[in-house]
């Protein structure tokens, strides 16, 4: 996943996704938000590295990422790592309810940005790798920054 998977202005990465799963398929959601939240992701105050979605009664949410508070939010702040609900539609939810439940793969934030003004993450419908696959990856990817040098 680069750069130029996410348009608009990107707040923050899953860069240990990339490592630990396999991505199938990407699919871009709104992120139910509140104005403290807003803010904090506009200065770059988000972490996904322990993130996850899930579908809970026929609504996905984002669990443990972390959105920093905003330090002017004053006494109406938000919680860091509450649980966000993630906008798609009822066509998209059924679909990845399917393959969820069916053929073993998990929903992985990638990316969290900004995109018209609005705040949309990247979901990755991915399959876990094992070890061997995760030593395999970084033996590939030495051996094409090997090939670039010479």
């Amino acid at each position: 996943m680069g750069k130029k998977d996410e348009p608009g202005e990107t707040v923050c990465r899953n860069k240990k996704a990339s490592y630990l799963y396999t991505i199938e398929e990407r699919i871009e959601a709104g992120l139910e938000l509140a104005g403290s939240e807003v803010k904090s992701l506009r200065q770059r105050n988000a972490d996904l590295s322990d993130a996850y979605a899930a579908i809970r009664d026929d609504e996905v949410f984002l669990f443990k990422a972390h959105i920093a508070e905003y330090k002017n939010a004053g006494y109406r702040g938000h919680e860091p790592k509450r649980a966000r609900k993630l906008l798609l539609n009822r066509q998209e939810i059924r679909r990845l309810r399917g393959k969820l439940v069916e053929r073993g793969f998990t929903l992985v934030p990638l990316a969290i940005y900004f995109k018209n003004g609005w705040a949309k993450v990247l979901l990755g419908l991915a399959k876990g790798k094992r070890k061997f696959d995760r030593r395999k990856a970084i033996q590939e990817k030495d051996m094409r920054r090997a090939m670039r040098k010479e």
